[in-house]
């Protein structure tokens, strides 16, 4: 059964149930996913060329990762500290709807984090009030898509998915039916 079919069958009825909602077009679902990445220390020191290769790398690496093409962004102004400049590209982000969504999560959920290394669960810290859950991943070569053995460099992802929540609880309890490995956190 794929992750969508769960969530129609199995996830909408149990959260009616617990929550009382008296129409399915009420319980929280998810819709989207913004997968991200900052190019950040790899091109700060480096030439035009140099940094040209990278931000290629990294981009081709998440277009694999989410099946579509990125989006490259630029920064929006100049911060000396940080060595940047206005206009210079920062960062690569894809965002995820519909059926590439729902193929995404699913290779998310049951190939890349078990495959993550030293992966005990997902915190419940990790969900802000709205119900949305970010993730950070310090290795991408996790996930099935990556060759590790022709990778150069490993980089960081950012993985915001969102819901239309009311609150923590229901994004907590909608992760936990559609079978997200969250671990309880002492408070």
């Amino acid at each position: 059964m794929s992750l969508k079919e769960k969530y129609n069958k199995e996830v909408i009825p149990a959260m009616m149930k617990k929550f009382g909602y008296k129409n399915q077009m009420a319980v929280p679902c998810i819709k989207k996913v913004v997968i991200s990445n900052s190019f950040g220390k790899e091109v700060s020191t480096k030439t035009s060329g140099e940094r040209e290769k990278i931000q290629n790398l990294i981009a081709n690496d998440l277009a694999l990762i989410t099946g579509q093409k990125v989006k490259i962004t630029k920064a929006k102004k100049s911060i000396a500290g940080f060595k940047l400049r206005e206009g210079l590209e920062i960062g690569a982000v894809a965002t995820l709807r519909k059926q590439r969504m729902w193929d995404f999560l699913e290779r998310f959920i049951y190939l890349s984090l078990p495959r993550s290394r030293d992966f005990k669960g997902i915190s419940t810290k990790s969900i802000d009030q709205k119900g949305n859950l970010n993730i950070g991943f310090k290795e991408h070569i996790s996930f099935p898509e990556v060759f590790t053995e022709k990778e150069k460099t490993i980089i960081g992802l950012q993985i915001t998915i969102s819901v239309n929540a009311r609150n923590k609880e229901e994004g907590l309890e909608l992760y936990k039916l559609m079978g997200f490995p969250m671990k309880e956190d002492s408070k």
